[in-house]
């Protein structure tokens, strides 16, 4: 099985939904699914449930909405808006940087 590193950022206050020490940023190592169909690397939606299911210990609702990053959470990949790189579907590559950063913030 081949393996995928990236690394992921979170700020804004995103970082207080993961698990103490509630370190900003995570080297990650993803998996790649092999089938018939050949390789396929994972896109944004692998690594938000990666995230869910193994960095977020308590609130995942302020984290993502359904099977999506939360409103009000901005998503840069490697510097950009994840809107101009495909947001959920983008394909991730070996060595990509991800960041979280919430614009929401109360009062």
């Amino acid at each position: 099985m081949k393996q995928l590193h990236v690394t992921v950022e979170f700020g804004g206050g995103t970082e207080l939904l993961l698990a103490p020490p509630h370190a900003k940023t995570h080297e990650l190592t993803l998996p790649w699914n092999e089938g018939k169909g050949g390789t396929k690397r994972p896109d944004v939606r692998a690594l938000v449930d990666y995230i869910k299911q193994n960095l977020i210990t308590e609130r995942e609702e302020l984290f993502v909405e359904g099977d999506n990053v939360r409103p009000g959470i901005l998503v840069l990949i490697n510097d950009s808006d994840w809107e101009l790189e495909g947001e959920m579907d983008y394909v991730l590559q070996d060595k990509d940087h991800v960041v979280f950063i919430s614009t929401l913030h109360g009062g």
